[in-house]
């Protein structure tokens, strides 16, 4: 490809479209059912399955951390994951903006094509149109994902149950703010990276290893307080956490407090939520943190009967604080 930005012809199908595909996706995505070019992927596999789809605009494109390419990755493989299954099969559509540079384009999908193999997924079809210029925003990506169920009876938001211990893997708040500081230009002491990564290899094991797993959920939109929230109303429990357990890296903690924000309330991109028996949760934390990407996990609260679609805050002073579900965007294009 001569030229240095996408032009109106790459999304035409006929020649441009035909060297994009084959230089640049191609390249970096290339497996035997992806190799066959068809309009469709045949897959042979059979169910139950699990699929999830999902669209990315975030904003900035590059961020510390990552890029959408390899959050486009990581969020479809995490939310097939969540499910209790192995992600499989990705399909992943791109939108691109007349004039967005390839040289960004080509790190955007080398990142893509990166992520894909860390996860142990095969981007297996895909989509690209081209708009004009000032019609989208640089680039937008949609991927859906396919995988295979690994057990029976599924995780699900509607079975968490009182006298469950509520775990997460790590800090919160940590893609949230990395967005957020890179999108206006704030420079902290201590840089934020997002936390961004994909998490079905921790989620197997404990789905294999531990079992009787109630909720997998990654606190991405809205945070782990939104998340809890939609968990809590799912299942018709309470949810009583104690501040002084949820972990928050000092970095997050001090951002947030400058631009007064509730790190609770910040998306993540790389951590879970595991709501399983009291019984096996010292075994579920060990599993977790045997994976570096669950090193900082930490047991943070409990299901209970009290205090139906509720989540209530224990506070280091010792008194009780609501956590209401996110109001409205706190913090748009985060994803």
């Amino acid at each position: 490809m001569d030229a240095k930005h996408v032009l109106l012809d790459y999304g035409s199908g006929g020649k441009a479209s035909q060297r994009l595909i084959g230089e640049l996706f191609l390249r970096h995505f290339d497996n035997p059912v992806l190799a066959r070019m068809d309009d469709a992927a045949f897959l042979d596999i059979q169910g139950p399955l699990a699929m999830s789809t999902d669209s990315f605009v975030v904003d900035p494109v590059f961020f510390p951390g990552g890029n959408i390419g390899s959050l486009a990755v990581h969020g479809t493989v995490n939310d097939v994951a969540m499910l209790g299954a192995r992600p499989r099969f990705l399909s992943c559509a791109f939108i691109l903006e007349e004039g967005f540079e390839l040289e960004k384009l080509e790190r955007i999908v080398e990142a893509m094509g990166a992520a894909a193999r860390d996860a142990g997924v095969c981007i297996v079809t895909g989509d690209t149109k081209v708009v004009p210029r000032g019609m989208a925003d640089k680039i937008f990506i949609n991927t859906t994902g396919v995988g295979t169920m690994l057990v029976a009876e599924h995780p699900s938001g509607h079975r968490a149950a009182p006298g469950d211990a509520v775990l997460v893997s790590g800090s919160m708040g940590d893609h949230g703010l990395a967005i957020l500081a890179q999108r206006e230009g704030l420079a902290f002491e201590t840089p934020v990276l997002s936390d961004s990564a994909a998490l079905n290899a921790m989620t197997e094991r404990l789905l294999l290893e531990v079992g009787d797993i109630h909720v997998l959920r990654d606190p991405t939109r809205g945070g782990l307080a939104t998340t809890l929230n939609e968990i809590a109303g799912q299942s018709e429990v309470g949810i009583a956490l104690d501040e002084a357990a949820i972990p928050v890296s000092q970095a997050v903690r001090s951002g947030c407090s400058f631009l007064g924000l509730d790190p609770l309330y910040l998306a993540n991109e790389g951590k879970l939520i595991c709501i399983l028996p009291e019984a096996k949760a010292e075994a579920a934390l060990e599993v977790m943190r045997a994976d570096p990407r669950g090193a900082g996990a930490r047991r943070v609260g409990v299901v209970e009967a009290a205090n139906p679609g509720k989540v209530v805050l224990r506070t280091g002073l010792g008194g009780k604080r609501l956590l209401n579900m996110l109001e409205g965007e706190q913090l748009p294009r985060i994803c």
